[in-house]
């Protein structure tokens, strides 16, 4: 291949294919950008709706809590035989009363009793595919929305509130009320809802029925979202499908009432066309790219390939390794002298490029074995504390022995378990092994009592909870007693949840203490600067689990402190501890 050919491929391969691929991965790279953009603008967006539309049925669920509790209501669906006068009516519908409630009905256990306006009979009522969800919840109101019910497909849509009505003594169920509400309780909801241009927010129930949407053109529709589909949904989400048969961006959250889902729905195309200024561009700079290779070629390389040939002298001292300027004892000021100073300047690089690359593979090589040499294996520690072991055993010390054994496991837990979940026998373990080598600093200072019921030991919890609120226990309260401590850790359960709390009896802290011991990275303000903290264990818990779980901090001067954690109930499944 003549060297002008060579050259014009060069610099193909040079620019016009580096130019491609940048383009390439630029759009590429924007298009991940704006999806996740895309992404994070619904999620906030479905928060902030989900938000709303749990304080605008709260106020119609405090308007039936407070009605089904009255003397009259009460009376009224226990005797069926009952005669409501003028007044009395008026005092009902008085207690039923917001702008967005349409007509309400009660019911006893077998007719209806009184209506505002127009209710469906109670035979119609026991026809309804929810009214097994209403007797279920026991009293607690369940929402059936204009997709569910099947208002919308009247053209009336309507959002139904039901709930049992309970004696206000016995707490037996006596009847029922059903609370018509207008659907622009939710059109106001989702007016105000964020979208981007031709997106749309859905509210779907677990079956895939759309309760509501907020274009209004898919109520009471079927859907089949994958994630409904889960027995355990991991809360908000987002997958590319197609929908209405177009491919989008699906972001959906978990609504606060747990049959209802907030999907947010983003057309493909309108994110795509976002990134479109970013291919144009790469277009045309492939374009530029391609043209500039011809012209360069027509005006420049066909001089330079004549001027090359009075450098061939020059190029063989470069192949043997030798950096030595060209020199001309007659300059022509053309081309070849432009040559000749470009191979110059060349060569000058080349030999420094060359040393500072020498100089970064001997740096490199040092950092290489500084690395190896930092590289301590697990395993090699736990064998080094079992040799220690085997030696204190040899030498008939049994509280060192006692010791490496209780180290050995505690790292073993620390270090080996990779997974962020698990069980609570294990964390009590843990524990145990950490105060046993903290007696052996403390000696008789301390006594420690661990209590877990067999029932709660293989429920999961985060890793790492229990040992940081002991650890700050040993340091804050024992360590200053002059009389002997005590740390207790108790577990218990209830219908949720299960807590455990570390109880000691040392000198409590008033709340001032408590905010200093609070400090801003988690770690208490007077220890050594290794402990976990109080507030990173309550705000680790409170990531994982949601803001109902954490610690609870009780204390005053004189009297002791207890800490309990709070943590849901996960039984331990195979597989179950690595999520």
């Amino acid at each position: 291949m003549k060297l002008r050919r060579k050259i014009l491929l060069a610099i193909i391969l040079l620019v016009f294919i580096p130019v491609i691929l940048m383009g390439s991965i630029s759009y590429y790279s924007f298009s991940r950008a704006m999806e996740n953009k895309s992404n994070n603008f619904y999620w906030v967006s479905l928060l902030e709706t989900d938000r709303k539309l749990k304080f605008a049925l709260n106020e119609v669920t405090t308007v039936s809590n407070s009605a089904i509790a009255q003397p009259l209501i009460q009376k009224l669906v226990k005797q069926p035989n009952f005669t409501v006068t003028y007044e009395q009516k008026q005092d009902i519908n008085n207690l039923i009363n917001h702008p967005m409630i349409t007509s309400f009905g009660l019911y006893s256990k077998d007719k209806l009793q009184y209506q505002f306006n127009e209710a469906m009979s109670f035979r119609e009522l026991k026809q309804q595919s929810w009214y097994g969800a209403v007797k279920a919840a026991e009293g607690r109101p369940v929402w059936v929305g204009p997709g569910e019910n099947g208002s919308a497909a009247t053209g009336k849509p309507v959002l139904i509130q039901a709930r049992l009505i309970k004696d206000y003594y016995s707490l037996e169920d006596i009847g029922a009320l059903i609370i018509y509400v207008k659907p622009d309780i939710l059109d106001q909801v989702f007016w105000d809802a964020a979208t981007l241009k031709q997106g749309d927010i859905l509210l779907v129930n677990k079956l895939g029925n759309i309760v509501f949407d907020k274009s209004g053109t898919h109520i009471g529709e079927r859907t089949e979202f994958p994630f409904l589909t889960h027995d355990e949904p991991e809360g908000k989400g987002y997958y590319t499908a197609k929908y209405q048969g177009e491919k989008s961006l699906i972001t959906y959250l978990p609504s606060h009432n747990k049959d209802w889902y907030l999907v947010a729905i983003t057309p493909s195309k309108l994110i795509a066309s976002e990134s479109n200024s970013i291919r144009n561009i790469a277009v045309v700079l492939v374009l530029v790219s391609l043209i500039s290779a011809f012209l360069f070629d027509r005006f420049f390389v066909r001089r330079l390939v004549r001027s090359i040939i009075g450098a061939v002298n020059g190029m063989k001292r470069v192949q043997q390794g030798i950096f030595v300027p060209i020199t001309s004892a007659v300059r022509s000021e053309d081309e070849t002298d432009l040559l000749v100073d470009g191979f110059n300047r060349m060569s000058t690089q080349i030999s420094e490029l060359i040393e500072q690359v020498q100089t970064e593979q001997a740096r490199k090589k040092e950092f290489e074995l500084q690395a190896l040499v930092a590289q301590i294996n697990p395993h090699f520690i736990y064998n080094s504390l079992e040799s220690i072991n085997s030696l204190a055993v040899l030498q008939g010390n049994k509280q060192i022995s006692k010791m490496v054994v209780s180290l050995g496991k505690l790292l073993r837990i620390s270090i080996s378990e990779n997974q962020q979940l698990i069980t609570l026998s294990m964390e009590m373990e843990h524990v145990r092994h950490y105060l046993d080598i903290q007696k052996f600093r403390f000696e008789e200072q301390f006594d420690y009592h661990i209590e877990i019921p067999e029932s709660l030991k293989y429920f999961l919890t985060q890793k790492l909870i229990v040992q940081p609120i002991v650890e700050n226990a040993l340091y804050h309260a024992i360590e200053p007693m002059e009389e002997k401590g005590l740390i207790s850790i108790t577990a218990k359960e209830d219908e949720r949840d299960i807590m455990i709390d570390v109880t000691d009896n040392g000198p409590g802290f008033s709340s001032d203490t408590l905010m200093n011991l609070w400090s801003k990275d988690g770690s208490p303000k007077n220890y050594r600067g290794t402990g976990v903290g109080l507030k990173n264990v309550h705000e680790r818990l409170r990531i994982r689990f949601g803001a109902r779980y954490g610690i609870l901090i009780c204390s005053s001067p004189g009297h002791g402190s207890t800490i309990r954690i709070r943590i849901p109930k996960i039984l331990h499944e195979p597989g179950a501890a690595k999520r």
